[in-house]
């Protein structure tokens, strides 16, 4: 392997301004978790140079802000895990979080990178779905905003230009303390790639499903949303039934394919199944008026 320069950036702003000068032949470091296995393994020619933003303070940070809940794109999984202000306001995030990996790529690895490697089975995409989040992008030509939903294209590619870098997810202030919960399916407890991972997310005025949200990770190209079971679940009362129709909805919704893990069959039977659990955790995060009213 030949080698390739390296840069550490001091802040966003150096690291586009980086980005800029080298061209396509940059890739750049975060938690690295990605970035050396590719290194190692992939049999495509290494980066020209590897752009460090592991430094860039003002990548990093959990924060309530006027707009919602802010998380810097350098923020860490064990950071999300443990944060007091994700346990409160967000709680579906860290249990994603929890299975990402083991703990040492969890204490390495980062929630802007997860996001930008863009695997259909990432864990932190169906949460941050499920609750309409946004992110924010830095290029040479300014930030631009975008929902999150809109940087995924496919496997391993983003809507990001080769100079732009993702500086910030935001959780909007709407969103925050609603009821949501994450499910994971994989072949073992620990360090699996998820078969299937699904999240949910609605709120529960008088006992009746508003604002649901269902997202699908490892079924498609992308992590999707399941609006045809949204739509189902919208003004429905509250119940198991409702929650398991639901489930079976978006199994049609899913695109999965048949590898040496597992069929498109047998995902298909696990979205039902996880779509339903999703749902019902998320329930149980209902205040308990609610839940009285949908009893």
């Amino acid at each position: 392997m030949k080698p390739f320069g390296y840069v550490a950036a001091k802040d966003s702003e150096h690291a586009v301004a980086l980005l800029a000068e080298y061209g396509k032949g940059a890739k750049v470091l975060a938690g690295g978790t990605d970035l050396l296995a590719d290194l190692k393994f992939s049999p495509h020619p290494p980066p020209d140079v590897v752009v460090d933003i592991s430094r860039a303070a003002d990548l990093k940070g959990i924060a309530l802000t006027d707009a919602g809940l802010r998380l810097g794109a350098m923020v860490t999984h064990s950071e999300i895990v443990h944060s007091p202000l994700i346990a409160e306001a967000a709680p579906a995030l860290a249990e994603a979080a929890v299975v990402i990996g083991a703990v040492q790529t969890r204490n390495l690895g980062t929630i802007g990178g997860n996001l930008i490697t863009c695997v259909p089975s990432m864990d932190s995409g169906p949460t941050l779905l499920a609750l309409d989040a946004r992110v924010t992008v830095l290029g040479p030509r300014g930030r631009r905003e975008m929902p999150l939903s809109e940087l995924f294209v496919g496997p391993r590619r983003t809507s990001l230009a080769f100079d732009e870098i993702l500086i910030e997810i935001v959780v909007p202030t709407q969103n925050l303390h609603k009821p949501a919960a994450f499910q994971k399916f994989g072949l073992r407890k620990g360090q699996a790639l998820a078969l299937v991972n699904a999240a949910a997310s609605f709120w529960a005025p008088d006992g009746v499903f508003t604002e649901p949200r269902i997202a699908l990770g490892a079924v498609a190209p992308t992590v999707i949303r399941a609006p045809k079971a949204e739509a189902y679940l919208t003004g429905r009362p509250v119940s198991e039934e409702a929650m398991a129709e639901a489930g079976r909805i978006a199994a049609t919704e899913a695109k999965p394919i048949t590898d040496f893990r597992a069929s498109a069959e047998y995902r298909r039977d696990l979205v039902a199944v996880l779509v339903k659990r999703a749902l019902a955790g998320a329930f149980g995060r209902v205040t308990p008026n609610q839940k009285d009213l949908a009893s």
